[in-house]
């Protein structure tokens, strides 16, 4: 079983992208982030023509999340089960396995409005997690999570150290998400860390490989143990003028589930 994620920034930007790389790589489960688009407006039709189905929990401008899969997706729900406007989480199970989607807030900086709405919400998705689930289900928790978990996360941890993406309040909280029964599936395969998923499109970071681990593949023990590998596709954050890629690269996580 295959289940990747991304965060596409703009799913109508990339969708050539997207739908090649299906294609290509054939997921069981991808998540998708940033769609940047309606329920509405998403490209159903170009996704199901490569034989994939879409669960889809978009919106207008900013946010968004999509789960896609050529297999059945059942018990889709979206959201974190409150009033909260932001489409930042969609879940559905695929092949008996539950996987969501995730968005997290950005924070913007330290001490803003913004952060403390990134840490609320880091804290109600551990409730949502404690109410629906056990950590004996199979479950995979996948996406833009915005925190680089430790400083093995970084290039230039000091130049980090003080940002949303790596401050130690982001930290902690991701740890407490991550204790409740999940294992970080690209660490376990990768533990020497310098393996990137997001470049700034400025300076040059991505040339000079100055980025940052903020996407991932979390799951519970029974799938995790049987987990073969994790990496990131570099060559989808490689592009043109004509055709620029995300930010983010795809990470990918394969299991003999």
């Amino acid at each position: 079983m295959r289940i990747a994620t991304w965060n596409v920034n703009s799913v109508k930007a990339r969708q050539a992208r997207l739908v090649q790389w299906l294609r290509d790589h054939r997921p069981d489960a991808l998540c998708l982030q940033e769609l940047k688009t309606t329920d509405e407006a998403y490209p159903v039709e170009a996704v199901r023509n490569v034989g994939f189905t879409s669960a889809v929990y978009g919106q207008r401008a900013y946010n968004g999340v999509a789960l896609i899969s050529p297999h059945s997706i059942t018990d889709v729900r979206r959201g974190t089960g409150d009033d909260d406007p932001q489409a930042r989480l969609i879940g559905g199970t695929v092949n008996g396995v539950t996987v969501y989607s995730a968005y997290f807030p950005n924070g913007r900086s330290v001490g803003s409005e913004s952060y403390g709405y990134k840490l609320a919400w880091m804290g109600r998705l551990l409730e949502l997690l404690e109410t629906r689930h056990d950590p004996g289900d199979p479950v995979v928790l996948a996406g833009d999570f915005n925190v680089a978990p430790d400083d093995q996360d970084a290039a230039n941890p000091e130049q980090w150290a003080a940002s949303v993406l790596c401050h130690a309040d982001g930290r902690q909280a991701l740890e407490r998400i991550r204790e409740w029964g999940l294992v970080d599936v690209v660490r376990k395969h990768n533990p020497q860390g310098h393996l990137y998923s997001w470049w700034d499109y400025r300076r040059l970071a991505f040339p000079r490989n100055d980025g940052l681990r903020i996407d991932h593949v979390f799951a519970t023990l029974p799938v995790a143990e049987t987990s073969t590998g994790a990496w990131v596709d570099r060559n989808q954050r490689k592009g043109r003028k004509t055709d620029i890629p995300s930010d983010h690269a795809p990470v990918v996580a394969d299991f003999d589930f």
